[in-house]
C-alpha cells in the first residue's frame, strides 16, 4: 500500500517510521510512505507562506487554497487514491474503518491539518473523506496521520509477523467487535498474585469460555 502525506512538518513523522514493525514493512516493500512539504507549493517565493487570516475575523490562521490545490494536484499525478483530511471535525476513526481502508484502494493521500484548518473551498472540491482520531484538538494532523498509517498497515498481510494476533485484536470480528480479554504470562505467581487456574488447566474449551465471558 502507498501513502502520500502532505504536511508542513514531515520531520515529525519520519522518526516514528524509522523503527519497529512499520520500518520492517517499508524495508520489505509491503508499504511505502512519501512526504510532501506543503511550503514547496506556495506561490510566495520569498517566505513560502501557506496561511493567512480568516475572512470575517477571528483568532488563528487558515491554510490558503493555492498551496493546497497545487500540492494535491501534484500528488494525484503519483497517487490515484482518495484524499483524506485529518481534522477533529471528521468522523472518529474506528477499527471497522481501518479494515475498510486496508482492503480498499491500495493508495491513500493524507492531508495533515494545521492552525484553524484549511480553506473550505478545498474541502468541498478536493477532499474525499475526513477522519478524526478523537473529540479533542491537537496542534496538527501529523499524529493522526501516523495513527491512521499504523492502524491500516498492521492489517496488511505480512506486516505483523503473527497474523493470528491481528485476527484476535480488540474490536476484531473474531472478538465480536469487543475489547480483548485479560492477558497473563510467566510466572504463574507474582507478588502473591496468581494467574487464574483455568488458564493453567490446558482445557481449551474452558479457556475459550473464560475469555469470551471477559470480552467488553
Amino acid at each position: 500500500m502507498r501513502f502520500d502525506v502532505i504536511t508542513l512538518f514531515p520531520n515529525l513523522c519520519e522518526g516514528y517510521l524509522g523503527d519497529s514493525i512499520l520500518k520492517r514493512a517499508i524495508d520489505q516493500k509491503l508499504i511505502s510512505i512519501n512526504f510532501w512539504q506543503l511550503r514547496d507549493f506556495s506561490d510566495d517565493a520569498k517566505h513560502h507562506k501557506v496561511d493567512d487570516t480568516p475572512y470575517g475575523g477571528g483568532a488563528g490562521m487558515v491554510i490558503r487554497p493555492q498551496p493546497l490545490w497545487n500540492a494535491i494536484t501534484e500528488v494525484k499525478k503519483h497517487n490515484q487514491g482518495p484524499v483524506i483530511y485529518l481534522t477533529p471535525q471528521g468522523p472518529v476513526l474506528t477499527q471497522k474503518q481501518a479494515v475498510e481502508l486496508s482492503t480498499g484502494p491500495k493508495e491513500l493521500i493524507l492531508l495533515c491539518g494545521r492552525y484553524e484548518g484549511i480553506d473550505q473551498r478545498i474541502r468541498e472540491t478536493l477532499i474525499d473523506r475526513e477522519i478524526s482520531i478523537g473529540e479533542y484538538v491537537l496542534t496538527g494532523g501529523e499524529l493522526p496521520a501516523l495513527i491512521l498509517i499504523d492502524t491500516i498497515s498492521r492489517l496488511i498481510p505480512g506486516v505483523v509477523g503473527d497474523e493470528e494476533s491481528v485476527a484476535e485484536d480488540s474490536f476484531s470480528k473474531k472478538l465480536q467487535g469487543k475489547r480483548e480479554y485479560p492477558h497473563y504470562t510467566r510466572p504463574a505467581e507474582f507478588n502473591n498474585m496468581k494467574v487464574p487456574d483455568v488458564l493453567l488447566s490446558g482445557n481449551h474449551a474452558e479457556i475459550e469460555k473464560w475469555r469470551t465471558e471477559r470480552l467488553s
